[in-house]
């Protein structure tokens, strides 16, 4: 049986097992990811614009299978890509090229321009999204929040847009439930959390719950048998 509550390096560990033990390619994971929380949003009636915000490791990769199916379901969406296409790899790599070929909107938002420049376009994409889709950091953020996250966290907590955190709301540590940042704690407050396998340590802390939002755990396929 799956356990109800895990830290970081158990949530860590399972992946690995599912991959190197149980031969579960890490493509499918994200993608059944993906796909639950898409099923989610729909169960939440998501409609109108949705600005999908996407780091460079797997939660932006989960944020390019969620992009992908959206549009197969006929919503409106654009990605912005916080990171150089070249530097992406692994399984976020292979879903970020499907949806360049699939010719979903896409827009990379460079952290070399000036700060100025930086946030008017971030301010700009947001302002008209009637839902974000935060997929910009995932449980192994740990330590100072650089940039460019901070100012992407502090415009998407600026707009009335309904925001969905992918795994955690980025900038949360996954352990305490606070800001991974004692000096710089800002993390995105999201009206709801699409968590996968289990609920993560940090969201037993009661003050989680002002960055999580409503919680749902998402199965995406790990074996049961893993946990006996």
């Amino acid at each position: 049986m799956i356990p109800e509550v895990m830290s970081r390096d158990e949530v860590r560990d399972v992946d690995r097992r599912a991959i190197e033990e149980f031969g579960l390619p890490g493509v499918v994971l994200m993608e059944n990811a993906g796909r639950g929380c898409v099923d989610w949003l729909a169960e939440l009636g998501v409609s109108g614009r949705v600005v999908i915000c996407a780091g460079k490791g797997n939660n932006g990769g989960d944020g390019f299978v969620i992009a992908r199916h959206l549009e197969n379901r006929g919503l409106d969406v654009k990605v912005l890509l916080f990171a150089n296409p070249e530097t992406l790899q692994g399984d976020a790599k292979i879903n970020y090229e499907i949806i360049e070929r699939a010719g979903t909107p896409i827009r990379v938002v460079a952290d070399s321009q000036s700060k100025d420049d930086f946030e008017a376009v971030v301010n700009e994409e947001l302002a008209s999204a009637d839902w974000i889709i935060d997929a910009l950091l995932g449980t192994g953020t740990k330590g100072s929040l650089r940039e460019p996250f901070s100012a992407i966290i502090n415009a998407i907590n600026r707009t009335s847009a309904r925001t969905l955190a992918i795994d955690l709301p980025s900038g949360q540590d996954c352990d305490t439930g606070l800001t991974v940042d004692p000096a710089n704690p800002i993390a995105v407050k999201a009206e709801f959390t699409a968590t996968f396998v289990a609920r993560k340590l940090g969201f037993e802390n009661p003050a989680s719950s002002a960055f999580t939002g409503e919680v749902r755990v998402i199965d995406i396929g790990v074996p049961h048998s893993m946990f006996s």
